[in-house]
């Protein structure tokens, strides 16, 4: 079966996980780092197990990957990447901004995405080669010039560059109309995609995350690369996703920050 083919089950999947978190959202959360984590065990574990079981019926012969923090992609053969809920904290809290991410993986890139976010009624799609799709709908980048650009970005769980990543803040504060977090990175890196987000930018490793909004970026005709222009792989310690209008003044931005990685 081909990824175009394979698209509307593992929209399907997606939509059934979003509405099994909905429905088991935890009606208190404690005040602790222990309870916090515990009560979201009770919706992650179960509905990342509904995941893996529904996605390997539909494809027995691709393989999972376990980790949702330092996730490492194979060069060969397929893997599925997934998060059953991305937004933890925003989920947690009660607020609308999290969603479904399902990524297939052939050869080392992404070539399948779908995220589903339920309470943004947001469905973002792409299949290699195909575009990009928000609510069935083919989507582009925006065509601004980095002086009007909203910028967005955020922190992987590990950051080994938290002093970059705030200098970098502070530049792109410096040209561009707006700098928002607007919730998963993954949702941000695609709405990238569809124009409503300018430019997302990031340090660190965050694999899991990047994945399934850099082919939607990607699709939706956005350049994708590291902070140095290189394109973006799942290796990676850096991540731009930007309309190609501004993105060559995204990275003259931040690469003026090359000097200060142990300064800043």
């Amino acid at each position: 079966m081909g990824y175009r083919e394979l698209l509307p089950q593992v929209i399907g999947i997606a939509r059934q996980v979003g509405a099994y978190v909905q429905e088991h959202r935890p009606a208190a959360v404690g005040a602790s780092v222990a309870s916090v984590m515990e009560a979201f065990g009770t919706v992650d574990g179960p509905a990342g197990e509904l995941l893996r079981e529904r996605l390997g019926a539909l494809r027995p012969q691709s393989a999972w990957s376990p980790d949702e923090i330092g996730t490492v992609v194979a060069d060969h053969g397929e893997t599925w990447v997934c998060d059953a809920v991305d937004g933890a904290v925003q989920f947690l809290q009660g607020l609308p901004h999290w969603g479904v991410t399902i990524t297939l993986i052939a050869g080392g890139e992404p070539v399948l995405a779908v995220l589903w976010a339920p309470q943004l009624d947001a469905l973002y799609t792409a299949v290699k080669g195909g575009g990009a799709h928000l609510n069935g709908r083919r989507v582009r980048t925006s065509a601004k010039r980095l002086s009007a650009a909203l910028a967005c970005t955020s922190q992987p769980p590990y950051n080994l560059e938290p002093e970059r990543a705030g200098a970098s803040l502070t530049a792109m504060l410096r040209h561009t109309l707006a700098v928002r977090n607007l919730g998963p990175t993954a949702l941000q890196v695609a709405q990238v995609g569809s124009g409503h987000v300018d430019v997302f930018w990031e340090y660190g490793h965050d694999a899991n995350n990047l994945l399934s909004g850099s082919l939607i970026a990607r699709e939706g005709g956005a350049l994708v690369t590291d902070a140095d222009g290189d394109p973006w792989t799942p290796a990676s310690s850096t991540f731009v996703a930007a309309a190609p209008t501004l993105h060559s003044d995204v990275l003259n931005v931040l690469n003026v920050l090359r000097g200060h990685r142990g300064s800043c």
